[in-house]
């Protein structure tokens, strides 16, 4: 794969959102209702901005926050050190953390309230990958959200039982997101590769058993020898690892994202 150069997004309008004395800065591009589009580590890559124009072609408002890393550079080693090094120790993340929401989830929310209100619309969506895959689930308490994707969701990190199967919020959010599931016919759609041991099949059952025929569960095969020659290390399904011509099934995945929301969100 060629090297990516440096994105420097200058298509997308900047401005700072604060909530609770916690300023970030946002980036901004499009029309109609909004998707908070997350990125994975290490920030705001070329790919990651391109996912978010896909969301914006589509005919809604990508709202891209600044979390972590320096947005437009590509991934590389020295990229995934330096934003990795800090996340690890952040409490606002918690990666450790088992049946706990973290606690820049508040953030996350009070940004989809402040999305819907600008965008307007039935209400917002919201797309994790990776470090923040699971979020949209845990932000799913926010009544305003309504089209949440977890892309490998790989949080919180541990190879114990326990933490394979974790979905990286609290018993009481879970129960929220479970019961909006049930009396709103909330659905959430999940991607994963089947061999990425970031994001493990255990995440996926506790999803399937937590939200049932709630969950849309897409799992790309990359066992080895697939027909679809994606490799054993596979894991960012939307955007680093996405083959992006037509009939491939990482292009089928991204039709199936930007349908959800759209479908979702302009009815």
């Amino acid at each position: 794969m060629a090297a990516q150069q440096r994105d420097d997004l200058a298509d997308f309008e900047r401005d700072t959102f604060t909530f609770a004395g916690k300023d970030r800065a946002v980036l901004r591009l499009g029309t109609g209702p909004g998707v908070v589009v997350m990125a994975e580590v290490p920030g705001i890559t070329p790919r990651v901005a391109d996912f978010a124009r896909r969301v914006a072609d589509r005919g809604l408002t990508a709202v891209v926050p600044h979390l972590f890393g320096t947005p437009g550079a590509p991934p590389g080693v020295g990229t995934y050190v330096r934003t990795l090094g800090p996340l690890c120790v952040s409490r606002e993340f918690s990666m450790f953390a088992r049946r706990t929401t973290p606690p820049a989830i508040d953030w996350l929310r009070a940004l989809c309230r402040d999305t819907h209100e600008r965008c307007g619309g039935p209400g917002v969506g919201a797309v994790g990958m990776c470090f923040t895959g699971g979020f949209a689930l845990a932000m799913a308490t926010e009544p305003a959200l309504l089209a949440p994707v977890l892309s490998q969701p790989s949080l919180p990190v541990g190879r114990s039982a326990a933490a394979r199967g974790d979905l990286g919020l609290s018993d009481a959010d879970l129960l929220a997101v479970r019961e909006r599931a049930a009396e709103e016919d909330l659905c959430v759609l999940g991607l994963r590769f089947t061999g990425d041991p970031l994001s493990p099949p255990e995440r996926f059952d506790s999803l399937r058993r937590e939200l049932g025929d709630n969950f849309i569960g897409v799992e790309l095969d990359s066992s080895s020898g697939n027909p679809h020659g994606h490799g054993a290390r596979a894991h960012s399904v939307l955007t680093e690892d996405l083959d992006d011509r037509p009939g491939t099934p990482t292009r089928a995945a991204l039709d199936q994202v930007l349908d959800f929301l759209t479908d979702r969100l302009r009815p």
